[in-house]
């Protein structure tokens, strides 16, 4: 039995092992449960006789979105891993735990029926043992866990996320946060980390922990990895990943066990190190997390008006698609000289690539002395890539960003570009909450998007309402462009506590207002609308879009704080003529 008196000692990797002693690796490995039973089986009892004390299944990835296979295959793979663990451990006192990994989400879809499936199959088989690891977020998890304590009151359940250097989740939630979440849900019997750092990072992450009365679990990755010929390479050595695992033990963590590139060698060093230890010898003080934050009270003009009552006025302008920036610097410098408070950058809008949102929202602040507004989608950036912009927008003085998903990739670059749909614009909004606490010297005014042109309002208010509750205080809208946008804009001033400012974007044409409604995600223009620019020259079409810019502007101006305009085809001067319209109404 598990306990927090006694060292208790888990496998190594078996994927990465698998790869790198097979000539011909399947892929991925959890089929070789079905097509290369030896193999299986032959890991499995170098582990036990290194020493281990439990083997996890060659199931992680035994998923039906990792595997692209049906549900007879699925459990397939399930059985005969689960079948070839309790095999090697025969005529041993070695536990087998199911292993359980994350399913990778394609876009928004629920997951519970895919976890769900993987956990009844275990508990058919009589599993009794679970591991769910390498997760970055704890969703679901709270209720898988109960849900396997119902069936099976006995079961052990250990939970580890994968954590960075720097404690965050690949998706940017904090690896302590959730692992306290957990522990406070009583339905898990140990927690910890395991995979995406090395040993000696989460021993100093786990040394800000208080650990005291948990069981709490350490199975690293035995370093960092290189790639030689396509194939992945640990090489960090046994000695030094078992010394460090020595330190972890001694600070009280009671678990342990590898990851990624590490090997039977690994476990067997390990375990002839801990030999020389006595657990309840082992003492140990919680640190103080290190943090540099140096807070520097920088005024937000933009966050300042808005508390004063004041309607802002933000444009945004499109960066170049070359490095022509003429237009961009003129126009800024017009907008400036026509009193709007900040200009909006897009972030590569329909997913193309454009000049950088960041980078040019430094150079107008610099050049031209107004607040900018950066986009930052979640399509391009990991979390690393994320926080290294964030960190030089905050030494820019630059204060305000939205976050946004992202427009979807074309279907056929995807094999191309990676689109993370995990990091999605809430939990950016958390993480950039939790940087602004812990991180950066000015925090910044998190903005997020709207879409009032939703047919499921409902859906996007729920959505809203969990930005804001991850740090959003500000939502730009989708363009106003019909009397049901209207109306979602005041249902969102009643529901919403937050500060809104209706989006406003002048359509210069029939073939204009076609394009929008047709291509871009988000935006609807009504048909009696669109009707209107039938025929029409582009004089008479610009003409015509100020007035009905005019016209959105005077319906939604008492549910909004200000207004966000959309600059279209370079028409810098209809905006402009909307500018002073909004402005004859200010009182």
């Amino acid at each position: 039995m598990i306990d927090n008196k006694n060292f208790f000692i888990f496998d190594g990797a078996f994927g990465t092992y698998y790869a790198n002693i097979c000539k011909n690796p399947l892929s991925p490995c959890e089929l070789a449960n079905i097509h290369d039973q030896n193999t299986v089986l032959n890991i499995h009892r170098e582990y036990i006789a290194a020493g281990c004390q439990a083997i996890r299944t060659n199931t992680f990835a035994a998923n039906r979105v990792t595997m692209k296979n049906d549900l007879p295959v699925l459990k397939e793979v399930i059985r005969q891993g689960y079948r070839l663990a309790q095999e090697s451990a025969l005529g041993t006192e070695v536990m087998v735990f199911a292993d359980v990994g994350p399913i990778a989400r394609q876009f928004e879809e629920d997951l519970w029926e895919g976890y769900q499936e993987i956990v009844d199959e275990f508990l058919s088989l009589g599993a009794s043992h679970f591991i769910f690891e390498t997760f970055s977020s704890d969703e679901y998890l709270p209720e898988l866990c109960a849900y396997i304590k119902e069936q099976n009151p006995q079961a052990y359940i250990l939970v580890e996320f994968s954590v960075s250097p720097e404690g965050f989740t690949r998706i940017g939630l904090p690896g302590k946060k959730l692992l306290y979440n957990m522990f406070e849900t009583s339905v898990i019997d140990a927690g910890g980390f395991n995979c995406f750092s090395g040993p000696h990072h989460l021993l100093e992450f786990i040394k800000t922990f208080d650990i005291q009365n948990r069981t709490v679990s350490i199975m690293p990755n035995s370093g960092y990895p290189t790639i030689i010929d396509n194939r992945t390479f640990f090489e960090n050595t046994k000695e030094y990943f078992a010394a460090k695992m020595l330190d972890i033990a001694k600070h009280g963590v009671r678990i342990l066990g590898g990851c990624c590139g590490t090997t039977p060698e690994y476990i067997r060093e390990m375990v002839a190190r801990l030999q020389h230890i006595i657990p309840s010898e082992t003492k140990y003080e919680v640190q103080a997390e290190k943090t540099s934050i140096n807070r520097i009270e920088s005024p937000n003009i933009l966050v300042e008006k808005l508390k004063r009552g004041e309607k802002v006025i933000a444009v945004e302008l499109d960066p170049p698609v070359d490095t022509d920036i003429a237009f961009f610097m003129d126009s800024a410098r017009l907008l400036k000289s026509s009193g709007v408070d900040a200009i909006t950058i897009a972030d590569c809008p329909l997913a193309r690539a454009r000049v950088d949102s960041s980078l040019m929202a430094c150079k107008i602040k610099r050049e031209v002395d107004i607040t900018p507004i950066p986009h930052l989608t979640c399509r391009d950036r990991n979390i690393n890539a994320t926080k290294a912009l964030l960190l030089g927008l905050n030494i820019e003085g630059i204060n305000n960003v939205l976050i946004v998903t992202g427009d979807p990739i074309p279907s056929a670059q995807r094999e191309e570009i990676q689109g993370i749909f995990d990091f999605n614009s809430a939990i950016l909004a958390n993480y950039i909450s939790n940087l602004n606490e812990t991180v950066f010297s000015s925090p910044f005014n998190i903005c997020a998007a709207l879409n009032v042109n939703s047919k499921n309002f409902e859906v996007q208010l729920g959505r809203a309402q969990k930005k804001i509750d991850n740090g959003a205080a500000v939502f730009l809208t989708q363009p106003v462009l019909s009397r049901r946008a209207v109306e979602n804009i005041a249902l969102a001033r009643e529901r919403l506590a937050a500060r809104i400012l209706g989006g406003i974007l002048p359509i210069v044409s029939y073939k204009n207002a076609c394009f929008v409604n047709n291509e871009i995600s988000g935006i609807s223009v009504a048909d009696e609308i669109v009707e209107q620019y039938r025929g029409l020259s582009k004089e008479e079409g610009g003409k015509l879009a100020v007035e009905i810019s005019n016209q959105m502007v005077r319906s939604v101006y008492p549910f909004v704080d200000g207004f966000y305009l959309i600059t279209p085809f370079k028409r810098i001067d209809l905006v402009v003529e909307i500018i002073k319209y909004i402005q004859s109404l200010e009182p």
